[in-house]
């Protein structure tokens, strides 16, 4: 009898053939959860991080574009567009937020996705950058090529969201977002993730 594993969410699964044009996206959390989920990196599956602080709710749907990872490329380029000192990476694959007409009731599912572009988030002196993206296909969204299309009130969404999502009023925020860019900026951010994830996990098939 064959035996069948499920692939691992981050390491079992190829970010795309085109990427970084058109990318595989592993979903966590949806608009309507109340409460982050993430990967579990061991074993692949979905765990609860934490409840969503006060009334902050992800205005998209997010997670990551598998066999990436946030490190020592992904931070040269973010110390080298945004000017700031930048010595690491956060060590986690990279976020990705993506748009769709469509409502989708709940996380722990693949889809593909077409960035148009992100913002460079620094949070604790770490690289954390989150590309914004549009579902393939998707009827409304697919009109959106790069960020100029899309209209400023979908980037401050996302923009509060991420600068306020850890944030407690007792406590100083370590989030900081020093640009926000388009298309062909986010294309090179996935790229030297993809490169940072060979170079830590040596995963051939991510070329």
């Amino acid at each position: 009898m064959n035996v069948t594993h499920k692939a691992h969410p981050w390491h079992g699964i190829s970010p795309g053939e085109n990427a970084p044009t058109i990318v595989t996206a592993f979903i966590e959390i949806v608009p309507s959860d109340t409460v982050k989920y993430e990967i579990d990196k061991e074993s692949g599956y979905l765990k609860i991080d934490r409840p969503q602080k006060f009334s902050n709710m992800i205005p998209t749907l997010y997670g990551f574009i598998p066999r990436t990872y946030c490190a020592e490329k992904t931070a040269e380029y973010a110390s080298l567009m945004s000017g700031k000192d930048v010595p690491k990476g956060d060590g986690d694959p990279l976020d990705i937020c993506v748009l769709s007409e469509r409502s989708v009731t709940h996380g722990d599912i693949l889809l593909q996705a077409i960035p148009i572009g992100g913002f460079r988030l620094i949070d604790g002196g770490e690289a954390d950058d989150k590309i914004i993206a549009v579902m393939k296909g998707d009827e409304f969204y697919r009109q959106w090529n790069d960020l100029p299309d899309c209209p400023e009130s979908y980037i401050n969404r996302l923009k509060h969201y991420f600068l306020t999502y850890k944030h407690l009023p007792s406590e100083p925020n370590t989030c900081e977002i020093t640009n926000v860019y388009g298309r062909d900026e986010a294309h090179e951010v996935i790229k030297r993730s993809m490169q940072d994830y060979q170079v830590h996990f040596g995963c051939k098939e991510s070329t």
